[in-house]
């Protein structure tokens, strides 16, 4: 009996020990793809609270993370070390986020550098003037953390694209790995929004895209932008590659022209 006994618990510790390592080995896994999945971000705000919410917050979502008070000390360490995301307040003293965004996109080498600006709700203004100096999106105050990370989720999404094709229509080559578009022959530079709003309109020419499918396919379902983010990717996108590319189909939405 004694024997029996014996030989049950050496197979039980055996049996366990394989459990146990089986779970290590899946923790170590989920570690590792933590660790690769996690972005570099810089938080810009010249309130010291903003700041700490921030960075508290992305830390906890697997984020590698960098403060900075104002936008000197961020254009500092851009030229240092390229984070993916840089979350960036507007309203600052000596330099404003508008001109700290303009000076990022100035350099061809920032152009993958997303910008997400930190604006109080009634500043519709700056939301504007933030997208069309090459921000790619906002996000409102007072900021929710839930709300932030769901943005930041959805801004860091379009890293995984897989789909390189070159899509040529109107004397246009769009490069989708590069994120390059030419136009007879001359590059274009596009911020990565303009690109992504575009490689979804010439992804089916003629083909009207209703609003609410472009803030799906562009901005992602988790991001709560308006109508206005749109219009104004729309004009500058027209601005750029010509008025009679793109057509507005009034209270439906857009397409591109073959």
């Amino acid at each position: 009996m004694l024997g029996y006994i014996v030989y049950v618990n050496f197979f039980l510790n055996n049996k366990i020990n394989r459990v146990l390592q089986e779970i290590a080995s899946c923790y170590s896994v989920s570690l590792m793809y933590k660790k690769n999945d996690m972005a570099f971000i810089f938080v810009v705000d010249d309130e010291e609270d903003i700041r700490e919410l921030l960075r508290y917050n992305l830390i906890q979502d697997g984020h590698r993370v960098s403060t900075f008070e104002n936008g000197s000390l961020c254009l500092n360490a851009v030229a240092l070390e390229k984070p993916d995301l840089i979350l960036l307040d507007v309203m600052m003293p000596m330099m404003d986020g508008i001109e700290v965004c303009e000076a990022i996109k100035k350099n061809e080498e920032n152009e993958d550098i997303i910008i997400c600006f930190l604006t109080a709700r009634s500043e519709d203004y700056s939301q504007i003037a933030g997208l069309e100096a090459g921000g790619d999106d906002y996000i409102s105050k007072p900021i929710k953390p839930k709300v932030l990370l769901s943005r930041i989720h959805a801004l860091l999404r379009r890293k995984t694209k897989s789909d390189v094709k070159d899509v040529i229509s109107h004397e246009l080559k769009i490069n989708r790995e590069r994120y390059l578009v030419e136009k007879d022959g001359l590059e274009i530079q596009l911020p990565r929004k303009e690109f992504e709003l575009l490689a979804l309109l010439t992804s089916r020419p003629d083909f009207v895209f209703k609003r609410e499918v472009i803030l799906e396919q562009v901005w992602g379902s988790e991001v709560v932008v308006g109508d206005r983010t749109i219009d104004v990717h729309i004009r500058k996108l027209r601005e750029k590659i010509g008025e009679h590319t793109i057509s507005t189909v009034k209270g439906i939405g857009y397409k591109f022209n073959r």
